[in-house]
């Protein structure tokens, strides 16, 4: 799903973006930290379990997520990848160690700048 130069990128970046929606299409926008094994998008932090972001993965499957910045501000120069997927709950070992993580399958994606 990533080329060599997006995945280079993710990995590159220690801040996301990640929106999430309720049963009832509540909109949620989180900042997080991520991981990735290049297939999927990995999200955790220290109380996962109690966030909003959670709660809507587990009434609604629908997520998206960006990571972007500025390569340079003169000239202005954004980039980023930003993708929309399937997220579910899973039990994984990453940047937070063993622990429960929503993990992001991507459906559609685009790169900018990358």
């Amino acid at each position: 799903m990533f080329s060599a130069r997006e995945l280079a990128y993710l990995k590159s970046q220690p801040l996301a973006r990640i929106g999430t929606s309720s049963k009832s299409g509540r909109p949620d926008v989180a900042a997080v930290s991520f991981d990735t094994d290049g297939e999927y998008i990995y999200v955790s932090g220290r109380d996962v379990t109690n966030t909003m972001k959670y709660k809507n993965v587990l009434e609604n499957p629908r997520a998206s997520f960006v990571v972007d910045d500025l390569k340079t501000m003169k000239p202005w120069a954004p980039r980023g990848v930003k993708l929309q997927g399937k997220a579910d709950i899973v039990k994984h070992t990453g940047y937070m160690g063993l622990g429960t993580y929503i993990r992001i399958k991507p459906v559609n994606k685009r790169s900018w700048n990358i």
